[in-house]
């Protein structure tokens, strides 16, 4: 087991209902683009599947998917729209867990290896997505920048959401390269928030590609978003694309 905090049967059920944005046309038609393109008429092997957000819309667009997921609570909600035969589930962290075959596409979206929290759990990963790719097969990873240009001597939290039903901020430990998300969510119309907080490890791009050094791979393409904006010091976040050399 790894150190990633497990997703409760409450936190998987009302998962895709606080993640509709995520989940709107204009977020996943981007992503399934560029997913689709490289597993081509190859499998795509997605880590932490959770709730299908991805997969599921992936297979429907004919492309074979398997999944690892850490929480058994998210593969039931998964299970709710599509059976095993058709999308497989290894119950399992994906630093470890292996499924048969090999693949053309591994992917890792929306800044999912920071839930392993150490550097050697997320190096294991890399070798793990390197372990499943066949020669010529891509693993890719989508991952904010961590915004610490925003962190003033002395200040140790950053906001980045702040609206009707929602305030979050991080907060960070910069000798650790952890950092803990905070979330006070509006439920109902009470005016009462729900608390909630998540530990994340964050890494820079760079380290990511000494990560894939260790396990084989090899840089392809970095860009800024799942339309192929150029990558810049200013962007957000990056999707990060390695090749296994063939």
């Amino acid at each position: 087991m790894t150190s990633s905090e497990l997703w409760t049967r409450a936190t998987a059920d009302r998962y895709d209902a606080e993640e509709t944005e995520m989940s709107s046309a204009a977020v996943l038609g981007p992503t399934l683009d560029f997913l689709a393109e490289l597993a081509g008429d190859g499998r795509a092997l997605e880590f932490a599947i959770g709730t299908g957000r991805v997969g599921v819309p992936l297979r429907e667009r004919g492309v074979p998917v398997a999944g690892i997921e850490l929480s058994q609570h998210m593969t039931a909600v998964l299970r709710r729209k599509v059976d095993e035969s058709t999308l497989p589930v290894a119950i399992g962290d994906m630093a470890t867990t292996v499924v048969p075959g090999e693949f053309t596409l591994v992917y890792l979206v929306y800044n999912t290896i920071t839930n392993l929290l150490t550097q050697d759990e997320q190096v294991e990963c890399f070798r793990n997505a390197a372990r499943h790719l066949e020669p010529g097969g891509r693993f890719v990873i989508e991952l904010g920048v961590p915004p610490l240009r925003f962190l003033p001597p002395g200040q140790v939290a950053v906001p980045f959401d702040v609206s009707e039903q929602h305030l979050g901020f991080d907060t960070f430990d910069l000798v650790e390269q952890i950092l803990v998300s905070h979330h006070f969510t509006r439920d109902g119309d009470d005016g009462r928030y729900r608390r909630g907080q998540s530990r994340h490890r964050y890494a820079w791009p760079a380290e990511l590609d000494l990560m894939a050094r260790i396990a084989g791979l090899e840089l392809e393409r970095r860009v800024a978003d799942w339309d192929g904006a150029p990558f810049t010091q200013d962007s957000a976040k990056h999707i990060s694309v390695w090749r296994k050399p063939t």
